[in-house]
């Protein structure tokens, strides 16, 4: 087929007949390999927001993310050619290519503790599952407010370590190259954190019972 794979780079003629947004994702990264721009705006239309997404919640930070998605493009731009299907899907790519620039934008920034907004607020009756019925919605409240409650008796390493992990999804490598630590520390730290939480959780429990 003239419109498929390969048949795209090899005729770069018929350019002005493609319709981009007909194309897979893996014919763009082939296209773009061959700097056709068009090919890169069809990208960024499909996986811009998501790319956004993913560097704003490994920063918490708007312009951060802003700059680090601009970032992702225009590497894609320049590595497009280095793009190996087999590998991974083209959206996986771009995710990790979106989580190694946030870790090395954490690593400038040097995070730490003392200055690391660890965003424990995102577990507020807004993002409570909807249920169906009072007491359950209830239950789930208490449940995220006694979270808050033992997350705030940790120190501070505990709790950025844990909100790494789990809020911002990152893997324990991650997290270890994000603070410049080793990774046997960021394990331990994160085990010793969650024995705290299931400890304080159940002592909670038992008050209330």
């Amino acid at each position: 087929m003239i419109f498929g794979g390969k048949g795209l780079v090899d005729h770069p003629s018929i350019e002005d007949y493609v319709d981009y947004k007909t194309l897979d994702d893996t014919s763009l990264i082939r296209l773009i390999a061959h700097n056709k721009q068009d090919a890169l705006g069809e990208l960024y239309d499909r996986y811009g927001r998501l790319v956004f997404s993913v560097a704003f919640n490994s920063t918490s930070n708007q312009a951060v993310a802003e700059e680090i998605t601009q970032d992702v493009f225009t590497r894609v731009w320049e590595k497009a050619s280095t793009y190996d299907v087999d590998l991974a899907k083209v959206s996986t790519w771009l995710i990790s290519i979106t989580r190694n620039r946030a870790i090395d934008e954490l690593r400038r920034l040097r995070v730490r503790p003392e200055n690391h907004s660890v965003g424990w607020d995102d577990l507020s009756r807004e993002n409570v599952p909807q249920s169906d019925g009072p007491e359950t919605l209830t239950e789930l409240i208490w449940k995220q407010k006694s979270v808050r409650e033992a997350i705030a008796l940790l120190p501070p390493d505990q709790q950025q370590s844990l909100a790494l992990a789990y809020f911002k999804g990152y893997s324990h490598s991650e997290i270890a190259a994000a603070l410049g630590e080793p990774l046997g520390t960021v394990k331990t730290r994160i085990r010793l954190a969650l024995q705290k939480l299931r400890q304080v959780l159940e002592e909670k429990v038992v008050d209330s019972g």
